[in-house]
């Protein structure tokens, strides 16, 4: 791995994707390099165009408050159970803690609607402020302010100008977007680049806060502090909601229940996939994709892991954005959705940007949004079925969508998909998208039959046998094993899918050898593939890293195969390649740890919480009396 270096100028080497920092608002979201750097940030919210985006290029934009002339921190962590950072300095003659926080304040609509809140207003709101603060805890030390903002991905350099009296406040304009910079420093241009340099002794204290809304930022140091302390109570408050088991790897779960929140879109409920765009799958190569994005085969494991964890609202806020938008479509269900419920997601090239590393092209939008993907159906009908076990209750507005998408599962699953991968080469029958059809069918002749509608219970049921004898007919080779499509010898990982879903018992010969094949033949020194590039017409021709989901997928399989001792291996060694901030990125090379693709990964962190907590629970039943 690369030694944590600086950004935001041109020709500095890129910090590795998992030494980053994520900051969020639950409307925008940050990424903070080891360099002190904010180097990704896209306004007003997560999937807008980016006002700091030295992470894709290094003449994209960035902001930096830290010591001058030092470019590696002593130390980074999060203030314990919040999303607020904190940057330790060493130079020579003095420490300096650097705070970055994207601000929490309590509601703001008291006298008027908000225009962009389609949940029930909570006590809190963003407050659509980046605060950084600086403060010199031994010796002294020379600092310097460094604001670079370039609008729409790189294109539009800032243009600053003072307002108010003296050099503290300035404004900068461009695409849509008015950003105040508010300081207790001197703030002076030069071109694009609002400055400031101060020399701190002992005790000293600045503060910095970029605004871009109607909220007013923080005046003065003492309210900056005062904001500061509301945002850190508000995540540790929001985390201490949540119940986690007393267990080493408690840590694990909390950060990532407080990642997933933060890429929780506030607004709609809606759980991005992740904060970024285009940072490569392969070091250099051209799988580079925009995951600033909410999928809805997301919604059933997001939704467990938010129940299981105690976070109901939140579960809850997801599945109302996921049938809000299932009742729109009165036509045809996507596979996945902007932020805010759009439905047009085009993509384009900014060619441009020169990548992160030298990996293009950067892509914003996704086509996928396009794609037949089969597991959109059985995504939605499981996630409805998990609401409606938790509320014992099918009203009419849910059973109107349920008996949509059950209908369109049973008229489609016989055709060939993109799959859950979305491969962009030629369409096939993928095994995991009609195992998913199977739950579209078997979930809605449950929720039938809690409806009192017999008539389509049976139908359904008999249509939710036909998919299983034909699952089990055409995509189990001649060992037994769960292939990726019919007619094919390859595996594919999301075979692992098969018990977790409930279309077999774990206990059934066929899921065990399957389980035991793909950790066998699909893996690189343990850690899972998704599939073998050169087995799989996925459209590309460059390799890939192993998908983390899908090594803790594997983690839960183990467990429920009897497997607990190599369940537990496994899981240690995935938790040790965490970020130092323990957060994950899609992908980790297994030959290097390092990780790759977009960051954070939102469904990463859902199945480690779905994997850990497998564990720890067959730890508690292994340990229970009489089960020696």
């Amino acid at each position: 791995m690369r030694p944590m270096v600086a950004g935001g100028r041109a020709g500095d080497p890129f910090a590795p994707i998992a030494d980053y920092g994520f900051l969020s608002d639950c409307e925008t979201t940050a990424l903070v390099a080891p360099s002190g750097n904010i180097e990704w940030m896209c306004l007003p919210k997560m999937d807008s165009p980016s006002v700091f985006g030295s992470i894709l290029d290094r003449d994209a934009g960035y902001f930096r408050l830290g010591p001058a002339g030092v470019e590696v921190p002593a130390a980074q962590r999060y203030i314990p159970g919040t999303m607020v950072m904190e940057t330790t300095w060493w130079l020579h003659g003095g420490w300096v803690v650097v705070t970055d926080a994207l601000l929490m304040g309590p509601w703001h609509h008291e006298t008027e609607r908000s225009h962009t809140h389609r949940r029930a207003p909570t006590d809190y709101d963003a407050d659509h402020v980046l605060l950084r603060m600086i403060r010199c805890v031994n010796g002294q030390a020379q600092i310097r302010l460094d604001c670079m903002p370039v609008f729409d991905y790189g294109l539009t350099p800032a243009r600053w100008e003072h307002t108010g009296q003296g050099y503290h406040e300035a404004v900068a304009r461009g695409n849509g977007i008015n950003l105040r910079l508010n300081t207790d420093l001197n703030v002076g241009f030069e071109g694009s680049l609002a400055t400031s340099r101060t020399l701190l002794k002992q005790g000293d204290a600045r503060f910095v806060a970029l605004s871009w809304s109607e909220h007013a930022p923080p005046a003065d140091y003492a309210e900056a502090h005062e904001r500061l302390v509301w945002t850190v109570h508000h995540w540790q408050h929001w985390l201490d909601r949540g119940q986690f088991p007393d267990h080493p790897w408690r840590s694990h779960l909390q950060r990532s229940a407080l990642t997933l929140k933060g890429l929780t879109f506030g607004p709609s409920g809606a759980v991005a996939a992740a904060a970024t765009t285009s940072l490569p799958e392969t070091p250099g190569g051209d799988r580079n994709w925009d995951y600033r994005y909410t999928w809805i085969r997301d919604s059933t494991m997001a939704l467990w892991a938010f129940y299981t964890l105690g976070y109901d609202w939140e579960a809850n806020d997801f599945f109302y954005f996921i049938t809000d938008v299932a009742e729109a479509a009165e036509g045809k269900l996507q596979i996945m959705y902007g932020l805010d419920g759009r439905e047009e997601l085009p993509e384009s090239t900014l060619d441009h940007l020169s990548g992160y590393d030298n990996a293009r092209p950067v892509r914003i939008g996704n086509e996928a949004y396009m794609q037949a993907q089969h597991d959109v159906w059985g995504a939605i009908i499981g996630s409805i079925y998990m609401f409606v076990r938790k509320r014992d209750r099918l009203d009419d507005r849910l059973w109107k969508i349920v008996v949509k998408q059950v209908e369109d599962a049973l008229e489609n699953w016989r055709t060939p998909d993109c799959g859950m991968w979305e491969v962009r080469g030629e369409p096939q029958h993928f095994t995991s998208s009609k195992v998913f059809c199977w739950v579209a069918a078997d979930r809605g002749a449950r929720l039938a039959r809690i409806r009192g509608d017999h008539g389509r219970a049976e139908r359904w049921q008999r249509a939710a046998d036909e998919m299983h004898a034909d699952v089990l007919a055409n995509a189990v080779d001649e060992r037994g094993v769960f292939v990726a499509h019919y007619g094919a010898d390859a595996l594919d990982a999301s075979a692992l899918l098969i018990p977790l879903l409930g279309f077999l018992p774990a206990d059934d010969k066929r899921v065990r050898e399957t389980v035991l094949a793909i950790a066998d033949e699909l893996t690189e020194d343990d850690l899972v593939l998704r599939y073998r590039a050169t087995e799989t017409d996925d459209g590309f021709e460059s390799e890939e890293g192993t998908f983390t989901i899908c090594s803790f997928w594997m983690v839960s399989t183990l467990v429920m195969i009897n497997e607990l001792d190599r369940a537990r291996t496994l899981c240690e060694k995935l938790l040790s390649y965490a970020s130092p901030l323990q957060l994950y990125a899609e992908e980790i090379d297994p030959h290097t740890g390092r990780q790759l693709g977009n960051f954070p990964q939102a469904f990463t962190h859902l199945a480690l919480i779905n994997a850990v907590m497998q564990v720890i629970r067959a730890e508690e039943e292994e340990r229970r009396p009489g089960l020696m």
